[in-house]
């Protein structure tokens, strides 16, 4: 802990955190903290940094004695949701993290693997995560305060996964999403960790285009595009040694309730002719993983629905059937137009969607003078006779 303030860990000051969890620090701030002035930025680091980690990182938030780095590491961090996704997917006996950072995604694949190697340039960060893995218990992991491609090859034995989670931003703080942009530059890298592993898996930003990110690597098996609570948070890519097969897109969208699975094989999506049609008697909204894999016709084609236009990405059937998604029963369908709405419909507030429409949503409740929420769901899109329509649905 040479790099840590170890007053922060006093009984009194973290019962002093733990009571003002809930607090606004700028508040706190400035109606005084009683602790002498050297460690009131330091407490104020520790509950905004604590503060956010309730929901993403519950097992941090709700453990005793534990150690937060800046607000900005724990953004950074994957949640606990999707770092247990991403141990699922991988074995073994031993793994590398390259850019550790506060050491989520290794206390996870510690649970897959007899070992892990925790590698990360910042000496604080690796100190707070050194000093927790302790508090947590956690005994099967190895830390490295030194840049995890010169840990590999100091360690140079062979690993059964190496991970890493490139840095996206540059030396301004400005964020990249080019591969080549990040730290480590993965691209360039490639043949070194294929010296030291079969197996690598990279997390990226969700705003990665994902036929970019192919031209860019090499041996790509399988791209995860993982969702939380239908908010894309990472895209994961799978390489495979000399891997040279067909490439396998896995969706996934985890909530506390599910975990909707949607998968198929890249170049077949370019292959399928989807079947259109006018809305039926339900209609379908893909989860925000499958839309960013890029599945509009497959979707279609594997589980029977029609599409109700080409870039609309709505999708209908006369049946009920299991969907990836939200799914709603089709009410009413009318022309887009004020008059026929108020006449038709007259909905004062309702939950509205766009897809394939040219006015956005502030615009139509402007127009149409209608608040958000309620029990109606209204879908604003084009058909496949180009005509702007409503949906008035009900959600399942």
């Amino acid at each position: 802990m040479i790099n840590l303030n170890k007053d922060i860990l006093k009984p009194n000051i973290q019962e002093f955190i733990n009571q003002n969890i809930n607090s606004d620090v700028s508040e706190l701030a400035l109606k005084g903290i009683p602790f002498p002035d050297s460690l009131k930025k330091d407490i104020i680091t520790q509950i905004e940094a604590k503060q956010k980690c309730k929901k993403k990182l519950p097992t941090w938030y709700n453990s005793s004695n534990i150690y937060f780095p800046t607000k900005l590491n724990i953004e950074q961090t994957s949640s606990e949701a999707t770092a247990k996704y991403k141990s699922e997917l991988i074995s073994g006996e031993l793994l590398i993290d390259l850019t550790g950072g506060f050491g989520v995604d290794s206390l996870y694949f510690s649970k897959q693997v007899k070992k892990v190697v925790h590698c990360d340039i910042n000496a604080v960060l690796s100190d707070i995560v050194r000093y927790n893995s302790k508090t947590l218990k956690l005994n099967n992991i190895d830390f490295y305060n030194q840049d995890g491609l010169e840990v590999l090859k100091q360690i140079n034995q062979k690993f059964d996964w190496v991970y890493v989670d490139p840095s996206r931003r540059d030396d301004d703080k400005g964020k990249v999403f080019l591969l080549k942009d990040c730290l480590p530059n993965i691209p360039d890298n490639l043949d070194l960790l294929f010296k030291y592993t079969n197996n690598v898996m990279i997390k990226t930003s969700p705003l990665l285009d994902i036929s970019l990110g192919i031209t860019q690597l090499q041996n790509v098996k399988t791209i995860h595009c993982v969702a939380l609570n239908n908010e894309v948070k990472e895209i994961l890519w799978i390489l495979e040694k000399d891997f040279i097969g067909e490439i396998e897109i896995q969706t996934v969208n985890l909530d506390k309730n599910d975990k909707q699975k949607f998968n198929f094989i890249l170049n077949n999506e370019a292959e399928q002719i989807p079947d259109y049609s006018l809305p039926l008697n339900y209609l379908y909204e893909p989860n925000v993983a499958i839309l960013k894999s890029g599945a509009f016709n497959t979707i279609g084609s594997q589980l029977n629905l029609n599409k109700l236009h080409k870039h609309s990405h709505l999708y209908t059937s006369k049946d009920l059937t299991t969907f990836p998604g939200r799914k709603f029963k089709i009410e009413q369908i009318i022309p887009y137009n004020k008059k026929e709405f108020n006449k038709q419909l007259g909905l004062k507030q309702a939950n509205i969607t766009i897809r394939n429409f040219p006015e956005s949503v502030s615009q139509i409740r402007k127009k149409l003078k209608i608040k958000d929420g309620g029990k109606n769901y209204l879908f604003f899109t084009t058909n496949l006779d180009n005509s702007k329509i409503i949906i008035l649905c009900s959600k399942i």
